[in-house]
This record gives C-alpha cells, structure tokens and sequence, in this order.
C-alpha cells in the first residue's frame, strides 16, 4: 500500500491523484485517435470531455456530501475541499454522483452545439473502463474503496495504519478495488470493439449503463460501507448505489430497446 508515492519538495504526490491523473489523459488521449480516425471535430469533443471532468468531480462530491451531512457541521468550509476525508479516512466522492452531473453537464453543452447526443455519449463509454482501470489501481493503492472480510485464498491484509485496518483490523479483505481496476479493463476493450462495429447510435452507451449496473450491484455486496450509505426497504438493506444501479440498468435497457426499435423500423421500410 502506497498511498503517498513521493515528495517533490514540499508536495507530496498521492497515488490516488496521480492515478486519476493518469486516467484524465488516457481518456482524452483514447477520444483524440477516435476522432482522428472517424475525422470529427476534436475541439468540441476536447471541450467535451473537460465538463465531464469537471462535472464528475463535483457531482462525485455533491452527492458524498449529500450522503454524509453529518461530517460537516463543524467546518462547512470542507464541503467544497474534494480531497477531504472523514474520520476514519474515505475519501469523500461518490462514482455516481459524478457520472449523473457529468451526463447531465454534458448533455448540455452537446445540446447547444447542435452535437449527435447518442453517437457523441458512444464515442466517450470506453472511456469509463479506462478511468475505472486506473483509479481503482490508485484506491488500492491508497487503501481506500476497500473489501469486507473473507476466506478466499486471495483475501488481502492491510497494514496496521492503513483506513482498513482502522475497520477490521488485520482481518483478509475482498481486494474490491483490484476487482474494479480488472473490470474496468475488460469493459474498456469491449466497448472498444463494440464501438467498431455498433449497430445503431447509442448501442455502446446503452452497453455501458447496463455492465455497469449489473457489476457495481453485484460488487456492492462485497465492499464496504459505513450505514449512512445503507437504507431499509421491506427488511432489506440496500446500498444506495444498488438503487442508482437499478435505475442505470433501466435507462440502458431502454436506449438499446429503442435502437432496435428503429432497426426494425428502417428494415420494414427499405422491404415495402
């Protein structure tokens, strides 16, 4: 575990920065050769992806804070600071509280520039795989975002210090974040290949909604969380990501239902 990964002078560079970093540019670098090879204009889709930066940043926080308004109360000041962690460590952002604010700002400006909204949000889905890839790598390597206990052989124990061991001790942890980090490579090269040969704008898009769903419910009930991010329904104890996860699903199922909808469409035509 490395979460401070050295010292330039006074500045000290954290993996998980470093990472996200990482993965800024990777992303970007993926939708200049994109549009390179498809000949679209990359000063709008440049711009494009800068908002969904941004607005993953602030969404990811607005919805942590929404989530643990209790932390806050004694410096409200720490509400803006993404970097801020709570008292046992976590850093304070939530995944989809980015994904719903980038999509939505996003949306926005693809709108105002007259943009194909289905065929753009393909172009950008592979992308998600590989911020997932690398900013998992920089939550294991910070320790956070991390397992609960179990007795498979490959369950890792973190060092005495680090935030899960400041929850479970010396316990072996689901390595959830190295879960994540190989699910995000392998959503990654399958999108890629869908974005080739898709069959309909907004197929990959509605891909993307769906896998996501599916693995981020299922991973849900191995990673850890402190109650304020579980809720009761009818005995149940659902995460609220597992409720965001439902609604993601169903947001993909119909954007794929309804390009096969106008497939069809166009094929009754072009036979009468």
């Amino acid at each position: 575990m490395y979460p401070e990964i050295c010292h330039v002078g006074p500045l000290s560079i954290r993996s998980y920065g470093l990472m996200l970093i990482i993965s800024v540019f990777a992303g970007i670098y993926y939708v200049y050769r994109q549009a390179r090879n498809d000949r679209h204009d990359f000063g709008r889709l440049f711009i494009l992806a800068y908002i969904m930066v941004f607005g993953g940043v602030l969404g990811a926080r607005l919805f942590y804070v929404l989530f643990h308004l209790g932390e806050f109360t004694g410096n409200w000041l720490d509400v803006i600071n993404p970097f801020h962690e709570d008292r046992i460590g976590i850093s304070g952002l939530n995944l989809y509280g980015g994904v719903i604010v980038a999509v939505a700002g996003s949306l926005l400006y693809i709108r105002l520039k007259n943009m194909p909204v289905l065929a753009t949000f393909d172009l950008f889905a592979p992308t998600l795989g590989l911020g997932l890839f690398f900013t998992r790598i920089g939550c294991f390597l910070n320790g956070c975002c991390f397992g609960t206990p179990t007795d498979l052989p490959w369950g890792l124990s973190f060092p005495i210090g680090s935030i899960p061991a400041a929850v479970f001790g010396l316990a072996p942890l689901h390595p959830a974040q190295l879960y994540s980090s190989l699910y995000g490579l392998i959503l990654f090269v399958f999108l890629h290949y869908r974005l080739k040969r898709k069959l309909f704008d907004g197929q990959v898009i509605g891909l993307l909604f769906m896998v996501e769903a599916i693995f981020r419910y299922a991973i849900e009930y191995v990673r850890y969380y402190e109650k304020a991010m579980h809720i009761s329904i009818l005995g149940m104890h659902p995460t609220y990501n597992h409720l965001i996860s439902i609604a993601l699903f169903g947001l993909g199922l119909a954007i794929y239902l309804r390009g096969y909808k106008l497939i069809r469409a166009r094929r009754g035509e072009a036979r009468t």
